[in-house]
């Protein structure tokens, strides 16, 4: 095997081990389900509002942004109950700060969803 089949072989398995998370993450977190579901709805929405290419591009980013954060969320929580299993008052914050992180996106995301769709509706 040389250098270039050592690095295109890691590069599939870092894409397979990656594509395992996201399973993962959609099997195992309620509130990722949820956001699995509205992103659902969403494009849905989309397709029959007939949005903008301009307007799917922003939609799937806020669809993309929501969930890396969400995953990113739940990596931390995982972190630091594994560290420190027992309530502690750092390791809430930690934790409030990670999914505070997630809902000032959902918080964007919505207004960005108002932005698109209220003109389409009324």
């Amino acid at each position: 095997m040389t250098k270039q089949d050592s690095f295109l072989v890691n590069r599939l398995k870092s894409i397979g081990y990656a594509f395992k998370g996201a399973l993962i993450l959609l099997k195992t977190e309620a509130s990722i389900k949820i956001q699995f579901a509205i992103a659902i709805i969403i494009t849905i929405a989309g397709v029959y509002y007939d949005i903008s290419s301009t307007e799917w591009m922003i939609q799937l980013l806020c669809i993309g942004i929501i969930m890396s954060i969400e995953g990113v969320n739940t990596a931390i929580e995982a972190i630091a109950d594994f560290i420190h299993p027992e309530h502690h008052n750092k390791i809430g914050f930690i934790k409030d700060i990670a999914a505070g992180a997630v809902f000032i996106a959902s918080i964007f995301a919505i207004i960005i969803g108002f932005i698109i769709y209220l003109p389409k509706i009324f």
